[in-house]
């Protein structure tokens, strides 16, 4: 039985002698109440993990300490969880076995980011790029006793890096260096903080490329020059400001002509979350276009059908070549600047763009609930601010602000 569960409905509840009472909640998929004969009633919760088992989950007894309110509470972190891959029952098993790991006199480095890995790493999208730094920083060091590795240690396979001329991936490996060392010394297997006072390699400069509106037209017309494939690839890039490997991957089951938006699951963006994108009239033109070209194909922007573009760099060169040597140089997330500059210029609020762009909201901190139900919000002004700039790129709208002077 499915119910839109309340507290009202809860209470009027009463024991079945012969069986167990056993309600669906509405709101929250998975959520079950539970009212045995004897009159105990308890909350259970069923999800399956991304990629993995489905697991079930008991939140206690209603209404303390469990209320409707706190179960569905618990039932949303969980899902938030399953959906970026992250298994509780899993999680707490590892933890029990970096326990036992603790408890050891001789663990290895091996060992202990052997761990890092199973708890941490495997739950983020970057693990297995934050993996390979560590095994290259590390090196022979791996085989070494954990507490026996020492800040100079860090610091050393931080200037190996630097002296090779990579001086930015080198503050990189320190920072994949610092969060290991930080994350082992929460769990004991260090007596102090071996990285604290390592020393970045190079003092970086904030990027301050922002393409003027001329710029970003030069890049719109000269694609036109590029083909069937890698043209509309970066024409899509221009009137949507999302991520060149979101673009490239785009599937055409992502793509809705119809209410016009790009609906791209967490398992495909850089932070994570679920976003939509709106596409404009001109954007619709381009994946319209691409649609009646590419056939049965999945990827939208693909070669052969089976496999998306890959080395949008490649493209790019030949884009420079195109714009001339006089064109300062630019690379393709500048693009997303010049966008988010050119509306923010123009009047659109720092959080639509921001919307836009899926960063994550800065002024802040949503609560569970808002994380699962809010990935939507504010779509209409989306909407409006995207149409506006392709109106900006394509020359129909002019009376704007100027990026520069």
């Amino acid at each position: 039985m499915k119910r839109d569960l309340t507290d009202r409905y809860l209470r009027s509840l009463q024991p079945d002698p012969k069986d167990r009472i056993e309600v669906s909640d509405i709101r929250c998929a998975g959520l079950r109440f539970r009212l045995t004969p004897n009159g105990h009633a308890s909350w259970v919760y069923e999800k399956r993990i991304k990629g993995g088992k489905k697991r079930k989950f008991t939140f206690g007894t209603w209404p303390k300490p469990v209320s409707l309110s706190a179960a569905r509470t618990m039932a949303f972190e969980i899902q938030a969880e399953a959906a970026r891959g992250y298994d509780r029952v899993e999680g707490a098993r590892l933890e029990t076995e970096a326990k036992k790991l603790e408890a050891a006199t001789n663990v290895t480095c091996r060992e202990v980011l052997d761990a890092y890995v199973k708890i941490h790493l495997s739950t983020i999208k970057t693990g297995k790029e934050r993996e390979r730094q560590l095994v290259g920083a590390l090196g022979e060091l791996l085989d070494v006793p954990f507490k026996k590795l020492s800040r100079s240690d860090l610091q050393a396979a931080v200037d190996r890096k630097a002296e090779s001329g990579a001086r930015p991936y080198a503050n990189r490996i320190r920072a994949a260096l610092l969060a290991f060392a930080n994350w082992a010394f929460v769990r004991g297997y260090t007596d102090e903080p071996i990285g604290a006072g390592v020393a970045k390699a190079t003092k970086e400069k904030v990027r301050e490329r922002v393409p003027t509106i001329a710029e970003v037209r030069d890049i719109w017309a000269a694609s036109y020059h590029l083909g069937d494939v890698w043209g509309p690839f970066f024409r899509l890039l221009v009137l949507t400001g999302q991520r060149r490997g979101e673009i490239a991957r785009l599937r055409w089951q992502e793509v809705n002509l119809e209410d016009k938006l790009i609906i791209k699951p967490g398992s495909e963006t850089k932070n994570g979350k679920p976003h939509k994108t709106h596409l404009s009239h001109a954007a619709v033109e381009e994946l319209e276009q691409m649609r009646d070209a590419s056939g049965a194909g999945d990827f939208v922007f693909s070669f052969d059908g089976k496999r998306p573009v890959a080395n949008p760099s490649h493209a790019k060169a030949r884009l420079d070549k195109l714009l001339g040597e006089d064109f300062e140089p630019w690379r393709i997330h500048d693009v997303r600047t010049a966008l988010a500059t050119a509306l923010s210029e123009a009047g659109e609020t720092e959080s639509v763009v921001d919307r836009i762009l899926n960063h994550v909201a800065s002024g802040s901190a949503p609560s569970a609930v808002a994380r699962v139900y809010n990935q939507a919000e504010m779509l209409p002004q989306r909407a409006r601010a995207l149409e506006r700039w392709a109106d900006i790129v394509t020359g129909k709208e002019t009376g704007v602000v100027k990026l520069h002077g």
